[in-house]
């Protein structure tokens, strides 16, 4: 697919103007600062859904399987998985029935929980994790698009932005970017 043709200005300076002339100006900062979070968001995802799809991984799908490969034992509570993707529980299982109609984990019941069920990856999810983690990393995540010193910049922003909205805690432990 050949790369969208480039505007000849920036839409998001552009509407951080007409809010300041409509008179937002007090907020066209802010305006500004979430519409380029989301158009990055949208770039980066175009990029990984490109190399992601002849595995036939969707972004979500890729992530389980990580969390899954990364576990001491290859599997997980879906409530354990849910949480540490932060995700709605519903999204885990849609997930999971993907992944398990692929035979890429599977549902196995929790050894000490009743109520609870583990999802467990196959070596065929293990293989396609790990073979789309060297795809993402080559075509992506090697190339995100800013040099390191910015990149470390960019994600100090964005943990902060992320603690400040209460998506994690690090309490007295400081994390790499904060």
């Amino acid at each position: 697919m050949p790369p969208p043709q480039r505007l000849p200005l920036d839409p998001i300076e552009e509407a951080h103007r007409q809010w300041t002339e409509h008179g937002w100006g007090e907020v066209a900062d802010g305006m500004a600062a979430v519409t380029s979070v989301m158009r990055a968001q949208q770039i980066m995802m175009a990029r990984v859904d490109e190399v992601l799809k002849p595995t036939g991984l969707t972004f979500a799908r890729y992530e389980l399987l990580t969390l899954l490969s990364f576990s001491r034992s290859g599997a997980l509570p879906m409530a354990k998985a849910s949480a540490r993707l932060q995700v709605h529980p519903t999204s885990v299982t849609n997930a999971v029935d993907r992944l398990e109609s692929a035979n890429l984990v599977n549902r196995v019941p929790h050894p000490s929980d009743r109520r609870a069920t583990l999802i467990e990856i196959t070596d065929a999810g293990r293989k396609l994790a790990l073979e789309a983690t060297e795809a993402l990393n080559a075509r992506v995540f090697a190339r995100p698009g800013l040099d390191n010193e910015k990149l470390d910049s960019l994600v100090r922003i964005l943990a902060e932005l992320r603690q400040t909205a209460g998506d994690f805690d690090a309490g007295p432990n400081s994390t790499k970017w904060s």
